[in-house]
């Protein structure tokens, strides 16, 4: 069994699921970012918040475009898009 990856979170989504990292093994089912983002929303209450567009996905530290397969990752970020003014 390998090591389940570092989930980070970052902007709202630290609101949404109340921290801004965790560990967690991914069930065998979830191969790529869309199945991710599906399991991580009703992990974290079925908001939404993890199915909207503008939340990018980095695998290992490299944004990716999706759906991306998660195999073999070691950290997974979720961004929302950084806000200014």
């Amino acid at each position: 069994m390998s090591r389940p990856p570092r989930i980070l979170y970052f902007g709202k989504l630290t609101d949404v699921t109340g921290h801004t990292k965790e560990t967690e093994q991914l069930p065998d089912t979830i191969t790529d970012t869309n199945a991710l983002r599906q399991w991580a929303d009703s992990l974290h209450g079925n908001t939404g918040a993890f199915l909207e567009a503008t939340i990018r996905i980095a695998i290992d530290s490299e944004i990716v475009p999706e759906p991306s397969p998660l195999s073999g990752a070691t950290e997974i970020a979720f961004m929302p898009p950084v806000g200014g003014g």
